[in-house]
């Protein structure tokens, strides 16, 4: 009877503690299904998020892409604008040059026909010269003869 009582007990205990193990058991397995849906859960956010983040990682390869080439177009038509400026200045260069040398020739022509002019002007100066002593002259030659034509009527 005591060892059946005592055994009855035992079972007693061991039932309890086997609701205990259970309720723990039950609890566990809460726990570690909460914990299951929280790793789906963050698996899933996790696929998202490589989405997402494959999604940024093609758009900032298109967006380094396009400003590659607006870089290179932009190069490009600073190299063309500098190519025409270069050009303009060389043909404004060899414009210059020109003018100079049409300038200096225009220069010694005028300074030519300065000369021209100035040896002409002498030469009239000295022909005026002379005309105006031939003509003093000549008043002083018919001076001469009115005296004459004077004296002899």
């Amino acid at each position: 009877q005591e060892e059946k009582r005592q055994l009855t007990l035992k079972v007693e205990e061991l039932e309890r503690k086997l609701e205990t193990t259970s309720a723990q058991n039950i609890e566990f397995l809460q726990v570690i299904a909460k914990r299951e849906e929280s790793i789906h859960q963050c698996q899933l956010r996790l696929e998202e998020k490589s989405r997402e983040c494959s999604s940024l990682a093609r758009q900032l390869e298109m967006a380094i892409e396009d400003a590659k080439r607006q870089v290179e177009q932009t190069r490009e038509r600073a190299a063309s604008r500098e190519r025409a400026a270069q050009s303009k200045l060389l043909d404004l260069e060899t414009q210059l040059s020109r003018n100079k040398t049409e300038l200096n020739q225009l220069r010694r022509s005028k300074d030519d026909a300065e000369r021209r002019f100035e040896s002409r002007l002498q030469d009239l100066r000295d022909r005026l010269e002379q005309s105006e002593s031939t003509n003093r002259s000549m008043q002083s030659y018919v001076q001469f003869l009115k005296a004459s034509y004077d004296n002899v009527f």
